[in-house]
């Protein structure tokens, strides 16, 4: 338990309510506010305190947690005549543009600033296989450390503001990847009536073991060292298009795809061919011509 027990928390859809019942679970003080006030009854009956304007909730606490639907809304609550004395951490979901904008309005009107990517979903807040990602204002982080961690294992990534709405969308564009090549996956072996629980073992196990390449990849991407013995972005390239035709000819929507091909291809035509696959992170790392 942290010896600051007085907290703010804005915002009270799924992920908010669930960050104010963890708060609360844990002995803390909780002031909350919503827009629709109707909203904060089910957590006044757990013993928050209702706060009549955003002003008023934010003023309630030195700490505010912060979690609406999107940035402009939370520029819209934040007022500078409040914010001076108080720690913001900002778990709404944005961008690092964004959040280094918030940031510098903060800061300017006399508070301290701490951003948040929430890599859970509402029911895992407060178990242990939650994880948030905090960047920003490091002593503000430490100091509030033991109350942030009622809500998920803390992870703190630097100073820079931005970079924990990175990593989150980060790891955002990754999962959607893997669930993408899932689908569409799916979706072929169920063009000739093969059932999805029937096919699903076998991809969870090939991802699997496909995961187990990425350390290597991440070495090399690292170290600029792109040869290999194992699978050229050539190879790819020319296997490529029977995936498409295939899609096409089983009457499955290949758009998916298309935009890797023409990665593929542009790849080789930059003189890669012979590289492994890791070699398209520099090539993604540049607008396509």
């Amino acid at each position: 338990m942290t010896e600051q027990t007085s907290v703010t928390v804005l915002g009270l859809g799924l992920m908010g309510t669930a960050l104010a019942e963890a708060l609360l679970k844990n002995g803390h003080s909780v002031t909350v506010w919503n827009r629709s006030p109707g909203k904060a009854e089910p957590l006044a009956a757990k013993g928050a305190r209702r706060a009549a304007t955003a002003a008023a909730a934010v003023a309630a606490s030195p700490l505010v947690i912060v979690c609406l639907s999107v940035y402009a809304n939370a520029d819209d609550v934040l007022t500078a005549d409040v914010l001076a004395g108080r720690t913001i951490v900002q778990l709404t979901n944005g961008t690092p543009k964004q959040a280094r904008a918030l940031a510098e309005r903060v800061t300017g009107s006399g508070g301290r600033y701490v951003d948040g990517g929430i890599m859970a979903v509402p029911p895992m807040i407060g178990g242990p296989g939650a994880l948030v990602l905090y960047s920003g204002d490091e002593a503000a982080f430490e100091e509030n450390r033991a109350l942030l961690d009622a809500l998920a294992r803390p992870q703190f990534l630097g100073g820079d503001p931005g970079l924990a709405p990175l990593f989150d969308l980060a790891l955002l564009d990754a999962m959607y990847g893997m669930l993408a090549g899932y689908f569409h996956a799916v979706a072929l072996v169920r063009s000739e009536k093969v059932r999805a629980a029937t096919f699903t073992p076998m991809v969870t196990a090939w991802l699997t073991a496909m995961m187990g390449s990425f350390p290597e990849y991440a070495r090399a991407v690292d170290e600029g060292e792109f040869g290999t013995d194992v699978s050229s972005v050539s190879t790819s390239q020319v296997a490529f298009p029977g995936l498409l035709d295939t899609s096409r000819d089983q009457g499955v929507d290949p758009s998916y795809l298309v935009a890797l091909r023409d990665l593929l291809d542009r790849a080789v035509a930059e003189g890669h061919g012979d590289d492994g696959l890791a070699r398209l992170v520099t090539v993604l790392a540049r607008p396509a011509p």
